[in-house]
């Protein structure tokens, strides 16, 4: 969709940075010949963009930056900035912003989501409010670390840049599971050789070197005390990460003699991976427990089940969590106190469980971290595809996760694999791709999340310049759900229509499912007058969130939409756009009206 062809190009620019004591630091362009010639390039590539509009100040919808803003001219990004030795954030400190001059904003969301990972280096309003400008839409809480005290504060700067910008932002708690981990080691740890013996004991609480049979044996503790009981001879026992190898070659009561295969360094904490052995443990541990409950109080928009393998294990935690939910809230938190669940796919049996678990699951992730340590490496992208067609057929939400742009965490670029990649998940049909330690702990968050943004949009233009064809979620086929037929015809309509624009009302997000489903490549726009739903339709492929009180009739929701499209610029007077709605709004499952409709003038 394109904006007027005269508006004026604003942006959120700044000629300064800030530095790690808070002082203003300038970056003068007379020793960076370079960059002020790819500045200046910058600026005439924004200037002739045919899609940048009018903005004057902050809304809901996606393409919006927040206030100040100021006008980018030429012989202001001629200036030249520099980001080179940029020092790492401290946490709950000023962030050192990548110049605006090496970022673009969000001008359209892209279709597929991007969610980041808040930490160390991306928890300060200004960072989390530049990540949203950026295109970010959802924020993981890694629960594996931190502590309650530090995701509150880190919480509230998320709500508070999600206010200010007047858009909604979902949040997602990740739950640690039942990830097995060594004990302590003595610094700097223990080097481990090719046919070293390696004992797992339940009997210490340190690491230690022993001699046994005239050999030097290291001993481990570990997190999990039925390791010893759980694990054959035989078996492949991986740690940090798959980095370090070992094949059991004995066990007895509360120990287990394994054999490195592939040596290095083992310190404190690190993961431990049984990718052969059937464990025990719960899904949802007593600290995992203790997690979902803080989450449910501090009204989180998702929840993520880690290590999930079967499909009775996201039903029991459902059924835990609506236990809790409900309580102590009014009638419109109890309507929307069903926390979705998100089940990260790390486990081999969780890949044979798949077609299950997709329709279990609110969302899938496929989080390629342990799931590339559990199976063999060369199976990863296999399954990742697997996955991914799996919660198509069953029209549920995947997220592709882990590593996608790494090197980032120091580089200010990517690989080209890493670009690829995360084009790859977008060919695909993923609705979200997420960043972990890029934006967690890297160098430059903002120019991360702008990486990224810019590679899915080219993505999504190659895709879009492609045959389309419908292609509804099986499930949904098989289901005849009245309005899943209702989202399926409205692609042939705006197919037919030349539309720019999908808009519904989705009080309780299930017309904006079914619409994200249906693979359009063209904006959805979707209103509900509950702010929780609002926020967590974020994550939809494809779909813009709006929070508004519901219309008195569809003539006044049509007037509604006109104005705001209008007045954000994503449409002009002639702009054709479809309109999916039902009286009374404010309700769910009302959905039964689809109008093919030219915006009109302001007034008339």
């Amino acid at each position: 969709m394109e904006g007027p062809e005269q508006g004026t190009i604003r942006y959120n620019l700044s000629p300064r940075r800030v530095g790690r004591n808070g002082t203003s630091v300038l970056c003068h362009a007379d020793a960076h010949d370079a960059r002020r010639h790819r500045a200046a390039v910058h600026a005439r590539e924004l200037q002739s963009h045919p899609k940048l509009v009018e903005r004057s100040g902050p809304s809901t919808m996606g393409d919006q930056v927040p206030d100040p803003v100021c006008r980018i001219l030429p012989q202001e990004l001629s200036e030249g900035h520099c980001i080179a030795a940029r020092p790492r954030a401290q946490p709950g400190g000023d962030d050192p912003m990548t110049p605006a001059s090496e970022c673009q904003p969000s001008r359209f969301p892209t279709i597929a989501r991007i969610v980041t990972t808040i930490g160390p280096a991306s928890d300060s309003l200004e960072m989390v409010t530049r990540l949203i400008t950026l295109g970010a839409r959802v924020f993981r809480f890694n629960c594996s670390h931190g502590t309650f005290e530090e995701h509150e504060r880190r919480l509230k700067v998320v709500r508070q840049a999600a206010e200010n910008l007047d858009r909604p932002i979902a949040v997602m708690a990740d739950l640690p599971g039942p990830k097995i981990r060594c004990g302590k080691v003595p610094d700097p740890g223990f080097m481990l050789e090719v046919g070293q013996d390696v004992l797992f004991s339940n009997s210490i609480d340190v690491a230690e070197w022993r001699e046994e049979s005239g050999r030097r044996v290291a001993v481990f503790p570990t997190t999990y005390p039925k390791l010893t009981e759980e694990v054959d001879v035989g078996q492949r026992v991986l740690l940090n990460d798959g980095a370090v190898r070992m094949l059991v070659v004995d066990k007895s009561e509360g120990q287990v003699l394994c054999r490195v295969t592939v040596g290095g360094l083992i310190s404190s904490g690190k993961g431990i991976n049984l990718p052969e052995t059937n464990l025990s443990a719960p899904a949802v541990g007593e600290h995992d427990w203790e997690i979902c409950q803080w989450a449910v109080a501090n009204h989180f928009d998702f929840i993520a089940m880690s290590f999930v393998r079967r499909v009775d294990e996201i039903e029991s935690l459902r059924a835990r969590l609506e236990g809790i939910c409900s309580v102590d809230r009014d009638g419109a938190e109890h309507d929307g106190s069903r926390i979705p669940i998100v089940a990260k796919v790390e486990k081999p049996q969780a890949v044979e469980n798949i077609e299950g678990i997709a329709k279990a699951a609110d969302v899938v992730m496929v989080a390629r971290g342990d799931l590339g340590v559990e199976m063999d490496i060369a199976q990863t992208p296999v399954a990742q595809k697997r996955i991914i067609e799996a919660c198509k057929d069953a029209g549920t939400p995947v997220i592709v996760a882990t590593q996608m742009l790494e090197t980032m965490i120091e580089a200010s670029i990517p690989t080209r694999a890493e670009a690829s990649d995360v084009a790859n998940a977008v060919f695909d049909g993923a609705d979200a791709v997420m960043l972990s330690g890029e934006t967690a702990v890297g160098a430059h968050p903002d120019l991360v999340v702008d990486t990224m943004t810019r590679i899915i949009q080219v993505a999504e233009g190659h895709m879009a310049e492609l045959p389309q064809r419908s292609s509804p979620p099986r499930f949904f086929l098989e289901q005849r759900y009245r309005v899943a037929a209702i989202a399926h015809g409205t692609w042939h309509i705006a197919q037919d229509f030349g539309a720019e624009l999908i808009v519904c009302w989705s009080q309780k997000g299930n017309t904006a499912r079914f619409l994200s489903q249906n693979r359009f490549t063209i904006p959805i726009v979707a209103y509900s007058s509950d702010a929780r739903y609002t926020r967590r339709m974020a994550l939809l492929g494809g779909v813009s969130p709006f929070h508004r009180p519901p219309p008195e009739s569809v003539p006044a929701f049509i007037r509604m939409v006109e104005d705001d499209l209008i007045a954000s610029g994503w449409a002009r007077p002639g702009s054709r756009i479809v309109i999916l709605g039902g009286e009374p709004f404010g309700h769910s499952k009302v959905t039964s009206s689809i109008i093919a409709h030219i915006v009109r003038e302001p007034g008339s």
